[in-house]
């Protein structure tokens, strides 16, 4: 599902016009990103948290030049989906049924 089929799902059930629905989805993005650079978790009961995980420093491979290099500790963004979440999806049955599909 793309962020313009969100929009226009949200704008049909709630009748608020497409482009006021648009507007408080980019707001919320923006206000997730902006709290993220700042070093702030961000959590949403029964959904998930949004948060900063480190990555150790690593030596990694550049195996087409035989040479090693080395990747500094960094942070990254990352989804933790809430348990409730978690089990609404193992539990469902259209998923189930896209991955009959895949795997046959």
């Amino acid at each position: 599902m793309t962020k313009a089929e969100i929009i226009a799902e949200i704008s049909a059930k709630t009748g608020v016009e497409k482009a006021h629905v648009q507007e408080s989805v980019e707001s919320f993005f923006k206000v997730v990103r902006n709290a993220m650079v700042d070093g702030k978790n961000v959590y949403f009961r029964g959904f998930g948290s949004f948060v900063i995980k480190k990555r150790a420093k690593k030596i990694a491979r550049n195996i087409s030049k035989n040479t090693a290099m080395v990747i500094d500790e960094h942070y990254i963004p990352s989804f933790k989906p809430a348990k409730t979440f978690v089990d609404k999806v193992k539990k469902s049955e259209a998923v189930k049924k896209k991955a009959a599909k895949q795997t046959a």
